[in-house]
Formats: C-alpha cells, structure tokens, sequence
C-alpha cells in the first residue's frame, strides 16, 4: 500500500472514530439537557477532526453527525438538527481549512483557527435558522441568537477553548499528531 493510500485509509478510519465519538458524547451529559445544551458534546470531535483529518473530512463529518444522531436517537430535535448539521460542518471545514493553511502549525494556529471556525459556524447557524424562519415559519429572534449561540455556549465554547488544545499538544507529544513548519510535507 503506498503512503498517500495509506494516509487516506487513516483519515478515513480517524474520521469514523470522530463520528462515533460524536454520537456517544452527548450521552455523558444527555441525562440533563440543559448541561448538555451547554457544552454542546457534538462540536469537540468534529473540530479534533478537522484539524486533524482535514477540513473535508471535518466538514462531512460536522454535516452527518447530527442527522445521523436524530435518525438514531431523536435527537437533536428537528430542525433544529439540520441547522446544527450546517453548524457542524462550518466548524469542522474552517478549523481544519485554516489549521492546514497557517505557516507554523503550533498552539497559536490552534487557537487562531478554532475561534474562526467558532465563529463562522455561529453565523451559518444564524443563517440557516434565518432560511428557515422563511420556510418553516418558526420566528428566530436577535435574542434567541444571542442565547443560543453566545450566552448559553459560553461553558461549552471555554470547554473547547481548553480541551481540544489540550488533547492537540498530548498528540504533538506522543508524535501522533505532530505540529510542523509550512516547508515540511503536507498531509
């Protein structure tokens, strides 16, 4: 097997062990919806995959993972589900997009790419939840905006702020992941 086969396989195994972690966490804290609301389980393995299986794969993930929960377990609600679906994948592809692009992939890179990814899934949640106020007439205020996306995530956003750095540097030590220099061979 060569190695870019080799790779891919990889990516394509560590993605699935995502999606999997992605469909058990929310059970962890599923018992009290409002704790899990808060520290939104779904959206740390789809940023881990990204930045480390690469934005397409974070972005597919971030897309299935919520839909596939719903088609399992009811849940997340409908439609809620799909505009999280959208939320998801904005995360994964833009945390792994721009993690793969900076110069020197290290902590500060980490944290550049996860607070843009943050954001830019915020606002596609917006905009889907926008769309579909248009067609399902459900009324989606600036407050709820503000409560779903800031207020009520601030637990969860300093959970990943603190963990997926975290997990990211044990990788770096263990040599599973490794931070590296633009001039070194991209994935």
């Amino acid at each position: 097997m060569n190695t870019t086969t080799k790779q891919k396989t990889q990516q394509l195994v560590l993605a699935a062990m995502f999606l999997a972690i992605g469909l058990a966490l929310p059970f962890l804290t599923g018992q009290i919806p409002q704790i899990g609301g808060m520290l939104l389980p779904m959206h740390i393995p789809v940023l881990l995959c990204g930045l480390i299986c690469g934005w397409q794969y974070g972005g597919a993930v971030g897309f299935v993972l919520p839909l596939l929960r719903f088609a399992l377990f009811q849940a997340p609600p409908m439609p809620n589900g799909l505009a999280m679906a959208f939320e998801l994948a904005a995360y994964g592809a833009v945390a792994g997009f721009l993690y793969s692009r900076s110069r020197w992939q290290c902590i500060v890179a980490l944290y550049r790419s996860l607070l843009v990814a943050m954001v830019s899934g915020r606002i596609v949640w917006a905009a889907v939840r926008v769309v579909m106020t248009g067609v399902a007439q459900v009324p989606f205020t600036w407050q709820l905006f503000l409560a779903g996306a800031l207020l009520n995530a601030i637990p969860g956003i300093l959970l990943q702020l603190v963990l997926i750095p975290a997990v990211m540097v044990a990788l770096d030590r263990t040599g599973m992941v490794q931070f590296r220099r633009k001039s070194e061979n991209l994935v």
